[in-house]
């Protein structure tokens, strides 16, 4: 069956709508799994976390979101000290990321970019990352070599 142009249109609109209420529809859903938090301290500065601490919650991280509280980002545990690398494919809010030792010195920070597949590496093995809005880090005076508290209360 071939449909007039108007109905085609008018089809295709439909269905891109559905489609959006779907995708928002999924993110609400992510965003309704709460992880769980901690509060982590640099430099004087209160940090209020989200934990993504097992492999489904570190692969999925901060993607599909489109805004973060201010002062509250995302810290990754992972399970030994390695090499970490991070990229910003399906995340949509410009990010800083600090890769931090198992003391919780920050080894090095990077600004990423979003909807990217640039991969960022921590300078050494690390067993933490922290991702916080762009510039946060930066505008705080905090650099590699500044310590995380609170990193230490984690579970194992």
């Amino acid at each position: 069956m071939i449909l007039p142009s108007f109905r085609r249109r008018t089809l295709a609109l439909a269905l891109l709508a559905c489609l959006t209420l779907l995708f928002a529809a999924g993110a609400s859903a992510q965003g309704a799994a709460a992880l769980p938090t901690v509060t982590l301290t640099i430099n004087a500065q209160k940090i209020t976390a989200e934990v993504a601490s097992t492999p489904q919650q570190r692969a999925t991280g901060l993607m599909h979101r489109f805004s973060l509280q201010q002062d509250h980002g995302m810290l990754f545990v992972f399970e030994r000290p390695e090499p970490l690398s991070f990229w910003m494919k399906n995340t949509f809010i410009p990010l800083s990321i600090a890769f931090l030792d198992a003391t919780g010195r920050i080894l090095n920070i990077e600004d990423m970019v979003p909807q990217t597949e640039t991969m960022h590496w921590s300078r050494g093995p690390a067993l933490y990352a922290l991702e916080m809005r762009k510039g946060w880090f930066l505008e705080r005076g905090i650099r590699a070599g500044d310590r995380v508290e609170g990193v230490g209360k984690l579970p194992k």
